[in-house]
């Protein structure tokens, strides 16, 4: 999708995103494994050519976007157990960091009130690690 976050085409669909994110509390990728460590639950909700393409995200428990509300809701009969704690922490994560501000705002909806997403989605957090790689070593001289 590659907008830059906070931009307003005029769209309902970005004044539905701003509306999303209003005062959601977003994980920066520095900051998803200090999350993960406190009890967060990461939910990926990327598709599986994305997750096939980028790889996975360490951690993290795949639920299908379609299913997502039903898998996290509380009151739901069809929920997955162990990711229905309307009190925890969880944190969804996407490819580029829209969709999963949608889908936090739901789950916020439906009584998961800390609910947020990671801030541009799995490609910041992929992209973080490669900035972490060190330089490779120059060739030793002949």
């Amino acid at each position: 999708m590659t907008v830059p976050d906070g931009e307003d085409d005029g769209s309902a669909v970005a004044r539905l995103l701003r509306e999303a994110r209003r005062g959601m509390d977003r994980v920066r990728a520095a900051d998803l494994a200090a999350e993960m460590a406190a009890g967060a639950l990461v939910v990926d909700i990327r598709p599986v050519g994305q997750r096939e393409r980028d790889g996975a995200l360490p951690g993290a428990v795949v639920v299908d976007r379609n299913v997502l509300e039903w898998r996290l809701d509380p009151t739901c009969p069809h929920r997955a157990p162990g990711m229905d704690d309307p009190g925890r922490r969880v944190v969804v994560v996407c490819n580029e960091g829209y969709s999963s501000s949608l889908a936090a705002r739901t789950l916020r909806d439906l009584g998961l009130s800390r609910a947020t997403d990671l801030e541009g989605g799995f490609q910041a957090w992929l992209w973080l690690g490669a900035e972490d790689e060190p330089e490779p070593e120059p060739p030793p001289a002949d």
